[in-house]
């Protein structure tokens, strides 16, 4: 009997669109809602793409009634630190409030796999690194606090309703499809390594280093950034053991190696043959010196490995994706 298909929110996103092509891979059919406020709808090629909203009741209920889904993967929330600061009711509308229709919906329809994107955010303040799934969790903004409010909710769920989830804490998400058909678009883009690869692409670009004193190989923060790809495994590993019987689960994903900005700006000069403008800035409040995952977890129970954990790889793959884009442009 063939599996009924995978319900992908926000699946034309930098990561969901990732995602339904690994599910492609592996002979699943992922179903795409996107209301493609941040997501590109090119990015799911000929994929089924319904662009609509979790918050939408009578939307769900149409999807769910017609597509009988297997499970729900969800990759649908605003992830901007510095905006969930400033507007904290845009995040908690749609990361909290639209994430509660759709669990609702998924127990009205009688859906019990749920996949949730979440974050190292929920830590909050660093106590110690390598960073385990054991660690306080303490979020210092709304947008950890949201993410952690649905980490809240999924427990409850599941133990009112037999929800079966995988809680997914990712760090430093990065790299492209290693065939180059897809990169990181976000807009405006906040991330490290596009940044640093759009100051090497265009010579009027700038990248900011904010701080050059902290405890660290080289006065830089280090942090733990993990491919793309390997992240899509890690989540086709997690379904595959709640459809065998696995109980519901948090995991860390990261490599459990650090890289620091300097040695991010270094290997993009060394992959892209160009030079890199570089402007000091100061610290920026709550940024921690290393922050590095323990995903030992995930690796033993999941059988999962991290396929690129070189900073080099990671950032070739990137490159090439970017390189792509532009040629096609």
């Amino acid at each position: 009997m063939p599996i009924k298909p995978i319900l992908v929110i926000g699946g034309a996103g930098y990561i969901g669109s990732h995602m339904v092509q690994a599910l492609r891979k592996a002979n699943l059919t992922p179903i795409v809602l996107d209301n493609l406020s941040t997501g590109h709808e090119e990015s799911v090629f000929d994929t089924k793409l319904i662009r609509g909203d979790m918050a939408d009741t009578a939307l769900l209920n149409q999807l769910f009634a017609k597509y009988e889904f297997s499970a729900v993967m969800h990759f649908a929330s605003f992830i901007q630190v510095g905006e969930s600061v400033k507007d904290p009711a845009k995040y908690y509308m749609n990361n909290v409030v639209g994430t509660l229709n759709l669990l609702n919906a998924m127990v009205r329809w009688k859906v019990n796999k749920f996949i949730f994107s979440s974050t190292a955010a929920v830590y909050g303040e660093v106590r110690y690194t390598p960073i385990d799934e054991n660690h306080p969790l303490a979020p210092i903004n709304p947008y950890g606090h949201s993410k952690r409010m649905v980490e809240q909710m999924l427990e409850d769920y599941s133990r009112a309703y037999g929800l079966q989830y995988a809680i997914l804490r990712y760090f430093n998400a990065a790299g492209a499809d290693p065939s180059g058909m897809l990169s990181e678009q976000h807009e405006p883009e906040t991330h490290l390594i596009p940044l640093v690869l759009q100051a090497a692409q265009d010579p009027q670009k700038t990248i900011t280093v904010f701080g050059r004193d902290y405890k660290t190989i080289d006065g830089t923060c280090v942090r733990d950034y993990i491919h793309v790809s390997d992240l899509c495994r890690a989540h086709l590993l997690a379904l595959q053991a709640l459809r065998q019987g696995m109980q519901s689960c948090t995991y860390n994903l990261g490599t459990g190696q650090g890289y620091s900005v300097q040695q991010v700006i270094d290997t993009a000069c060394e992959v892209t043959k160009r030079p890199i403008k570089v402007v000091e800035g100061e610290r920026r409040p709550g940024d921690p010196a290393i922050l590095i995952a323990d995903a030992r977890s995930a690796m033993q129970e999941l059988s999962w490995r991290p396929e690129y954990p070189e900073l080099q790889k990671i950032m070739e793959h990137a490159w090439n994706a970017i390189s792509s884009t532009e040629l096609s442009s």
